[in-house]
């Protein structure tokens, strides 16, 4: 993507399924737990690089002794500064305890960070709000064990204000307004209520408090305490939790808007914000992972029992389709194929764009992210030529000439790699005239590949977000090799509305998509519904958000989606390009036919899959309007 956008997290969870001994005479090590969460930390660092953290819990400790290890960094190497950190703790001990640290027992009763249940996050820090604070796991501890809670997730509520006013109806306090926190005590505050009914229950039966606290361990109905929990969040959620005695949970929301995959034998349970790092570290075949289904919890018990149980009716599936053009690892083997369909999609747009003309063409994409869609691109490409050749050769009546048939078959597309990416260039220069100077070098180009003024260029992206990278840099270094045209082909529909669901994207000024149906509206005589959008979001405001529509698609309504491609066109072209410039978006259906199973496209179509998708989109709209450069929703 040329305009990098902060998204996502990602989410590790491993519960190991047999004693920390068995680990140890099978792999040779006792660390079998905290590996496999390194590795599968490491291979999601694409969802997240603003910070990490780690917490494992041990079971059946003595009273006294810790059995929660928790430990959060910071920055894009906290996965490696965290497990750094660990590491040098096992190989101290290791030194100074050379036979005890064979002891699986002796390092469990010693050694921090080795127990069976292993809990892992990566963090994007939208909006800017990053310290060590907002790292997850997040810790809810208590003095008794079954009422530690610890969680860590990929997620982000619209209704954060609604929730923070229920955790005060029930007399909390909470220390800040973030979804995490609004989660964690929500959550917090259904354990302690089936903890103290648990409690009550035993005590009644005549149990000593002892032995109370061992039955609450083993009836814990996990499932009740999410059901209570989750009954009035809106927003995309996939969240993991770990209770202190040693039941855990991964719940993944309604509407499967976004990811959460598993794995299990009878070793081992590990569930992953994606699908190929658990083939990976496990070294497993695709068909043996599988995906949580929306409105469900994946829930593993102290006794190694694991279940998928139902806290909230699913709706409508809206799996996240930007994680498939974009965000997830393009090693799936699901989303690999997407990627290529989307290119190939492409195709028929592109030729009319070029006039069918190969001979005079460079097919090139923007690095990196949309090398994937650039191959299907090249297929369609490739089979376009293909067909015009045998229907040259097959289907006329007359002699071909020789010289015909040798431009024929001599007929071939030119795939090169023009764009390359500095990606360690940086701008120190303050000043803005000099520094805009320096941003047009981020990306550089292959020379003597073009012919000057005959040549047209295609180079595809995945998305256009603010088309500010194309202005200040890429279409000027293009513009560079002397080509006729330059066709800048995005794999991704025009992105028009806000996400309100863990990716930052919530202003609507930063769409480029938005700004050019605000110049159209003004130049075609119409700023009168840019008022009318606005009247109506303000009305909005105090309605149930069920009853709120999505009022800025009206925005849109009036034009086609050449028109506003058009004027895209215009606006992110720079002054001086001497090239003609055309835009071509990835349309909707298109969309839906590479991606079948992931139909959230809310981004794109304005069609939010919860009701507070819609206040969302009409607050970002007032925000702008208001001149205020704010979200519209609470976010950690």
């Amino acid at each position: 993507m040329s305009d990098a956008i902060k998204h996502e997290c990602g989410i590790a969870l491993i519960r190991l399924l047999k004693p920390l001994s068995y680990y140890q005479e099978k792999y040779g090590t006792p660390y079998y737990g905290i590996n496999k969460l390194y590795l599968l930390m490491e291979k999601q660092h694409n969802r997240g690089q603003d910070g990490a953290g780690i917490a494992t819990i041990k079971f059946d400790v003595k009273p006294g002794h810790r059995y929660i290890s928790r430990y959060r960094a910071m920055g894009s190497t906290a996965v490696a500064d965290i497990f750094e950190y660990v590491q040098k703790k096992f190989a101290a001990v290791n030194k100074a305890y050379p036979e005890e640290s064979k002891d699986t027992q002796w390092l469990k009763d010693n050694v921090s960070f080795t127990g069976e249940v292993l809990l892992g996050h990566l963090r994007y820090g939208t909006h800017g709000k990053n310290s060590i604070e907002s790292c997850h796991p997040f810790l809810r501890q208590n003095n008794w064990m079954t009422r530690n809670l610890v969680v860590a997730g990929n997620f982000n509520m619209t209704n954060v204000d609604e929730l923070l006013q229920q955790l005060y109806d029930l007399g909390q306090h909470p220390k800040e307004q973030a979804d995490t926190i609004t989660v964690l005590e929500k959550i917090g505050h259904f354990l302690d209520d089936e903890n103290q009914e648990l409690f009550d229950q035993f005590k009644e039966e005549g149990y000593s408090n002892i032995e109370i606290s061992a039955q609450i361990g083993k009836n814990l109905d996990v499932a009740k305490i999410l059901t209570r929990s989750a009954k009035t969040w809106d927003g995309g959620y996939t969240i993991a939790g770990i209770f202190g005695h040693g039941d855990a949970f991964v719940m993944r929301d309604p509407a499967g808007i976004r990811p959460a995959f598993y794995y299990q034998d009878d070793e081992i349970l590990v569930v992953a914000s994606e699908r190929p790092v658990i083939q990976t570290a496990l070294n497993i075949p695709l068909h043996a992972v599988k995906e949580i289904k929306p409105g469900h919890a994946l829930i593993a018990k102290k006794d190694g029992t694991v279940t998928e149980e139902m806290f909230r009716q699913p709706a409508e599936q809206k799996s996240c389709s930007f994680e498939r053009i974009y965000f997830s690892r393009g090693s799936d083997a699901d989303i690999y194929k997407e990627r290529k369909a989307l290119g190939h999609l492409l195709c028929p747009q592109v030729l009319d764009a070029i006039d069918k003309n190969i001979n005079n063409t460079v097919f090139s994409f923007i690095p990196n992210t949309a090398e994937v869609s650039y191959y299907g691109m090249m297929e369609g490409i490739n089979q376009y030529v293909r067909d015009f050749q045998k229907n040259a050769l097959l289907k006329r009546d007359d002699k071909i000439s020789d010289q015909e048939l040798e431009e024929i078959l001599n007929l071939h597309p030119r795939f090169e790699k023009l764009n390359v990416k500095d990606a360690k260039l940086r701008t120190f220069i303050t000043q803005d005239a000099d520094r805009q100077d320096m941003v047009q070098h981020v990306y550089d180009t292959t020379y003597g590949i073009v012919k000057d003024h005959e040549d047209t260029i295609v180079a595809i992206d995945d998305s256009i977000v603010r088309g500010t990278t194309l202005k200040q840099s890429i279409l000027t270094i293009l513009d560079r090799l002397n080509p006729k045209k330059i066709v800048v082909v995005s794999s991704a529909p025009q992105i028009r509305y806000p996400d309100c669901y863990g990716i930052d994207m919530s202003r609507m000024g930063e769409f480029v998509a938005f700004e050019a149906a605000i110049s159209l509206l003004k130049q075609k005589g119409m700023p009168h519904i840019i008022e009318e959008v606005y009247q109506k979001c303000l009305a909005s405001i105090t309605k149930p958000k069920d009853e709120v529509e999505n009022y800025v698609k009206a925005i849109y309504e009036p034009f086609t989606d050449e028109e506003i491609s058009k004027e895209i066109a215009a606006i992110v072209r720079p002054h001086d390009l001497k090239a003609e410039l055309e835009v071509i978006f990835q349309t909707l259906d298109n969309l839906h036919i590479a991606c079948p199973n992931h139909k959230g496209d809310w981004y794109f179509s304005g069609d939010y899959p919860t009701p507070g998708g819609n206040k969302v989109v009409n607050k970002a709209f007032m925000n702008w309007m208001e001149g205020k450069n704010v979200r519209a929703y609470f976010s950690s």
